[in-house]
């Protein structure tokens, strides 16, 4: 990966929808040659997806939350009960497997603090391999999800 491809990442983190005269524009190359990076670096896994930014509160999600849920019990069969709930509830958005006294960080968005009891409540405590669940509310996101940094060499 050279500087442009760099570039040319960084660009459609900013727009995806850019089209092959746009990035040849932005990158200084011709279009069939954007266009030919763009394809390789999709072949090659360095781009998963494309995908649309929604507004969470516009389609009636007014609360996001960070839980942290430590589990009862490390076997692998228990792992795989609890990531197969967690994988059937769209309201979790990600998951991640952490160090320290958590095992498990979920960022989760609902409609409102009801819907959020309902999840802690009714459908991650009562599962057998969930020992403890703790949410943080968030108030304010102060900065949005940032592009991933391309300049790091």
């Amino acid at each position: 990966m050279d500087e442009i491809d760099r570039n040319l990442l960084k660009a459609l983190q900013q727009n995806a929808q850019m089209t092959a005269q746009e990035l040849s524009e932005t990158l200084n190359l011709s279009a069939s040659q954007a266009g030919r990076r763009r394809q390789r670096l999709e072949d090659q896994g360095y781009i998963h997806a494309y995908a649309a930014r929604l507004d969470p509160a516009r389609i009636g999600l007014h609360v996001q939350a960070f839980m942290q849920v430590q589990m009862e019990s490390q076997s692998p069969e228990s792992a795989r009960s609890f990531l197969r709930l967690v994988k059937l509830r769209s309201e979790i958005t990600s998951v991640w497997t952490l160090t320290g006294n958590s095992d498990y960080l979920m960022r989760v968005y609902c409609s409102d603090l009801g819907a959020l009891n309902v999840l802690i409540h009714e459908v991650l405590l009562p599962h057998p391999s969930v020992a403890r669940v703790q949410s943080q509310i968030v108030l304010d996101q102060v900065k949005q999800d940032a592009p991933l940094p391309t300049d790091h060499g």
